[in-house]
């Protein structure tokens, strides 16, 4: 193995939101933060290399995207999707969350309806009611203990009103990675009701063996016409804090909005920085997710047969993309807040409570798997400890 996944980096003491600023630091000794998602391993050297590069030149002025930038991120959809994109297609955004207040705010207006499919990703709720738009709740559905869209549901939901849906593919976070069936009979229901889909893409790299991405916008020429496309090399490579996403719109009016809503807000620029690393991702960084994704997956299924054999009452859901555990405590029968309680003091293990990503959360808890393996034993060992007997 080439890229060092085992070793341990000490993250505190560097502002880490995980290690530095959860809820319980200072207050619980020895806490494992497996709660915000962001990677425990070091960024790989191609990256950084390119940074150094760049920094070494001592000036940051006022600079333009290359060509190369363009023509490395089209290269790898087309490589590992299929998707071939055009450059005219492609527009810079500081990140996805700001791409979807962006998205809100230029194809909706206040008043109108914006569907999303929780259990998820809690930004989407706040990017809707934040813009004073009406969130609507199409709650995925399990069926044979995995998720599923309600299509059916999904179709009498909709009124004159509804604008949007905000899609998370793969899902956050439960782990699906959507069919192109799936996908189709999503495009359908909403390009019928002229409903915009955005389909956040941001963990379309983090695909578990047996399954395959596919692109929202690339099932159709409908598809294409009607989805945003939020991308990012954030989660892949673990450059979050560097602010870049690459948003891909086919349907050229829709562009020119987007482009227009982020040329006002004067967004017209990647940070220097963000743009070398994201090049530098999308030109060498094959090797590295050929890598990763095995010792993901490898950090699910220990976690999976820890709980399974020590502590049988935790469900743990199937991850068919993400590095997030998806763990289902509702066999304890006890409130949220006990299950927290018992979680934070005594097994002292942070996680994201289900709760915050609406309906269907209630009792789940979200694990950051991406982290030494032996983070991840140590984590399930407290939780078992601390739940035995109850």
């Amino acid at each position: 193995m080439k890229f060092k996944f085992d070793d341990l980096i000490e993250r505190t003491g560097t502002h880490s939101v995980k290690w530095d600023h959860h809820d319980m630091k200072g207050e619980v000794e020895g806490m494992i933060p497996m709660s915000i998602a962001d990677m425990d391993f070091h960024v790989p050297p191609f990256i950084t290399d390119a940074l150094a590069k760049r920094v070494s030149h001592g000036i940051f002025g006022y600079t333009v995207v290359p060509a190369s930038y363009y023509e490395a991120l089209e290269r790898w959809l087309e490589k590992r999707f299929g998707w071939k994109v055009q450059r005219e297609w492609i527009r810079f955004s500081p990140g996805v969350i700001p791409a979807l207040n962006f998205c809100v705010q230029t194809f909706t207006e206040p008043g109108d309806k914006v569907i999303i499919q929780p259990p998820v990703y809690h930004p989407f709720k706040a990017a809707i009611s934040n813009n004073a738009r009406a969130v609507v709740n199409n709650p995925l559905r399990k069926t044979g203990g995995r998720y599923e869209m309600d299509l059916d549901g999904l179709e009498k939901l909709i009124d004159s009103r509804t604008k949007m849906l905000i899609l998370a593919s793969p899902h956050n976070p439960v782990g699906r990675v959507w069919t192109r069936s799936e996908l189709e009979s999503l495009v359908e229901i909403c390009s019928d009701n002229n409903i915009l889909i955005v389909s956040d893409e941001i963990h379309a790299d983090l695909i578990m063996p047996g399954h395959r991405h596919i692109p929202t916008a690339s099932v159709s020429d409908k598809a294409a016409k009607i989805t945003i496309t939020c991308t990012s090399p954030s989660k892949t490579f673990n450059v979050a804090e560097l602010h870049v996403a690459n948003i891909i719109i086919a349907n050229r009016g829709l562009f020119e909005r987007f482009d227009l809503a982020l040329t006002k807000a004067g967004l017209n620029r990647p940070n220097i920085l963000g743009l070398y690393a994201t090049e530098a991702a999308y030109t060498h960084g094959e090797k590295w997710v050929e890598e990763l994704i095995p010792y993901l997956f490898g950090n699910y299924l220990a976690m999976k047969e820890l709980f399974k054999s020590e502590l049988p009452r935790v469900n743990c859901g199937e991850m068919e993309g993400t590095y997030l555990g998806w763990l289902d405590f509702n066999g304890f029968g006890l409130s949220d807040a006990k299950i927290e309680e018992i979680l934070l003091t005594k097994a002292r293990v942070a996680m994201t409570p289900g709760r915050i990503f609406g309906p269907g959360g209630e009792g789940f808890y979200r694990m950051n798997l991406a982290c030494p393996k032996t983070v991840v034993e140590e984590a399930v060992r407290r939780i078992v400890e601390a739940f035995r007997g109850i």
